[in-house]
């Protein structure tokens, strides 16, 4: 990707938590990793949310700040003993900032097992064209 091209679609910066004000219900928050693809007409965004259902999946555009936020639920194994236990439960959240060459109203999103697809389309650039002339 270009420098130009990088800037049209940032990550936001990873900041740490200062206190226990920013978030309003305990439990472990995740980054869902990312893989971000590009052509000419659009840029597709991958992001790994295991455990995760569509319905519990928010995808919010603002400001041009693209948030993906969702709540995994906990298994419920109260008939079966625990011997390891690595899958953990809570909140997936990540947040990207979009460039003006995104075209907002046609961003797409689907979710399949566990991979969220973005589509984001890019704004189409103006075909060139002759202007005419006209005398006085």
């Amino acid at each position: 990707m270009t420098d130009t091209q990088s800037k049209d679609l940032k990550v936001r910066e990873k900041q740490e938590l200062t206190g226990t004000a920013e978030q309003t219900t305990p439990g472990l928050v995740f980054t869902p990793a990312v893989d971000i693809f590009e052509t000419e007409k659009e840029i597709t965004l991958l992001a790994d949310m295991p455990g995760v259902k569509s319905e519990d999946l928010i995808v919010d555009l603002r400001d041009s700040v693209l948030t993906l936020s969702a709540d995994i639920a906990p298994i419920d194994h109260s008939n079966e003993e625990e011997i390891l236990v690595e899958y953990e439960t809570g909140r997936f959240y990540r947040q990207f900032t979009l460039g003006e060459i995104i075209n907002q109203d046609g961003i797409n999103a689907k979710l399949n097992n566990g991979v969220l697809r973005l589509t984001l389309p890019k704004v189409e650039k103006p075909a060139p064209k002759k202007i005419a002339v006209k005398e006085n």
